[in-house]
């Protein structure tokens, strides 16, 4: 498998221990290690995966706690640097009585923000993939970190996997979000979109013309998840669709980015490459969507990886 890189935002997920309270009225929180590129690299670790997140932390006991959790989760911290400039990203949590979420986040700025295009080193880079998501492109330092990190992986021949993960109270401008999210679209060769999201993006509920509209931008492979119903999964000549797995949510965080994280795991592991055929497609969006299901039924970005692995025993 290809050493896959997560940059980005790592950050506490403070979930409530009450569902379908606002989060005002939610009394009591638990940590969770958190941040969506850190969600997808946990989920490509977790398939014995060589994965790492390129990020910074505060130099704080929130910082501690999440390099601590992510080397528990198989990940390595190599790429992870401290500062004592800000303190790490909090981001408050609540959850309707579905599971599905509202955040509040505590992060002006935070350590994740501070990485600078001048902090990376190219002998970090190879033909890894790169993975990334728009919380931490808005204008900051980190935001020119993504560029840089982008156009060395190019270079070096890596693959560029770019999940939107719209956070839309973090953006004080709306549109400039669009614009942000779709200039980096073209830098991408995987997109990972949800049926919530193509309307804002794509102008269309149509998971189809969402998936034609980002193949437009030079991507390889689409992904379009659609809750409950399942995903789809688009090349340029080839679609393949399916319908999920039944499961009682008792929390939706981070299970797009769980579906990702093993998507990218599974499409090394069956040699899919930017080219899958469509048999390769169905099986990874059946073990994707396996693996999110499995999320769904506990707190924070992780699932059950022996439930994983008895169903996909091709994933060990």
């Amino acid at each position: 498998m290809r050493k896959f890189i997560a940059i980005g935002e790592a950050l506490i997920d403070m979930i409530p221990c009450e569902k379908g309270v606002a989060l005002k009225e939610v009394s009591s929180f638990e940590r969770m290690c958190g941040g969506a590129p850190t969600n997808v690299a946990c989920a490509y670790a977790m398939t014995g995966g060589d994965a790492r997140v390129l990020t910074m932390l505060g130099k704080d006991a929130f910082g501690d706690f999440l390099v601590d959790t992510m080397e528990e989760r198989g990940i390595n911290t190599s790429l992870v640097l401290r500062t004592d400039k800000a303190n790490t990203a909090l981001a408050f949590v609540s959850l309707d009585k579905n599971g599905n979420r509202d955040f509040s986040f505590y992060r002006k700025p935070s350590a994740d923000m501070l990485l600078d295009k001048s902090d990376l080193k190219e002998e970090w880079f190879d033909k890894n993939i790169l993975h990334f998501c728009s919380v931490d492109l808005v204008e900051c330092p980190m935001k020119g970190a993504h560029r840089r990190a982008i156009e060395i992986t190019k270079q070096k021949g890596g693959v560029i996997s770019f999940d939107p993960n719209l956070r839309f109270p973090l953006w004080d401008d709306h549109e400039e979000l669009k614009k942000t999210v779709l200039e980096f679209c073209k830098y991408a060769d995987i997109i990972k979109v949800s049926d919530e999201e193509i309307e804002f993006l794509a102008g269309t509920n149509d998971p189809d013309k969402a998936a034609a509209f980002f193949l437009g931008f030079g991507a390889k492979v689409v992904f379009v998840t659609l809750g409950k119903a399942g995903a789809n999964m688009y090349t340029s000549d080839k679609k393949v669709c399916f319908g999920g797995y039944p499961a009682t949510a008792v929390d939706t965080t981070g299970a797009g980015d769980i579906f990702i994280g093993t998507a990218l795991s599974a499409m090394e592991k069956l040699g899919c490459d930017l080219a899958p055929t469509e048999e390769q497609m169905e099986k990874t969006l059946k073990i994707a969507c396996y693996a999110s299901s499995l999320s769904v039924r506990c707190k924070g970005a992780t699932y059950d990886l022996n439930a994983l692995l008895d169903k996909f025993p091709e994933m060990k």
